[in-house]
């Protein structure tokens, strides 16, 4: 695996989106366990670059950071690229530079104040089309880029890592859609497919429009 040399930054920009930070282990289809570790902020610089910064629970409590606010702080570069998809972590010296103005919605996408952790954990996630993650829901704290961990030989202890989108909204929401199957690899034998069935039973706790 590649490591790379983490280095302390400083950064700034307007927040565009929060998400939930999640880790994903994957084993055939016997198991799909989600662990929820913080958040993850999006951000357009004032040079018009995008870059996402991790932070924990505990700071968005105490910030509560919305769409639109201007913030600044220090993080360092990721040493795993292939298992992190922020750019940034270990976030701290945050400071909200602006506070936004703008009217978040209280309807699909979602872009108010987000749900605690303890909230995602206990509605459980989806597979969400890649394309929908990256437009119409990308602004919705219910969607979420999550860091998968693939066990891909239990004997030696092997895995395999990749980013998945994954959906924690209300299952009658209008713009839902998994996406095609996805396959999970493991050795000396064919992929298995994860057509759905383990999202009935990672949301099998809420009903239609939860």
């Amino acid at each position: 695996m590649a490591v790379e040399e983490s280095k302390k930054i400083q950064w700034s920009g307007e927040l565009v989106s929060i998400q939930p930070r999640t880790r994903v282990w994957r084993y055939l289809l016997d198991n799909r366990t989600h662990y929820h570790l913080g958040f993850t902020l999006f951000f357009l610089s004032e040079e018009g670059n995008s870059f996402s910064v991790a932070i924990s629970e505990k700071q968005q409590m105490k910030y509560e950071f919305s769409i639109g606010d201007v913030i600044q702080g220090s993080a360092w570069t990721k040493l795993y690229p292939e298992r992190e998809f922020a750019d940034y972590y270990r976030a701290g010296a945050l400071k909200i530079l602006k506070k936004s103005e703008k009217v978040m919605d209280t309807q699909c996408p979602w872009t108010g104040s987000v749900p605690e952790m303890a909230v995602y954990e206990e509605r459980g996630a989806r597979m969400l089309s890649k394309s929908l993650w990256k437009g119409t829901c990308f602004r919705c704290y219910y969607a979420t880029m999550s860091n998968v961990e693939i066990q891909w030989d239990f004997d030696r202890d092997i895995k395999k890592y990749r980013f998945e989108s994954f959906c924690y909204g209300p299952k009658s929401c209008k713009y839902y859609k998994p996406g095609p199957a996805r396959s999970v690899p493991y050795k000396d034998r064919g992929p298995a497919l994860d057509i759905g069935w383990l999202d009935d039973l990672c949301t099998q706790s809420r009903d239609w429009e939860e």
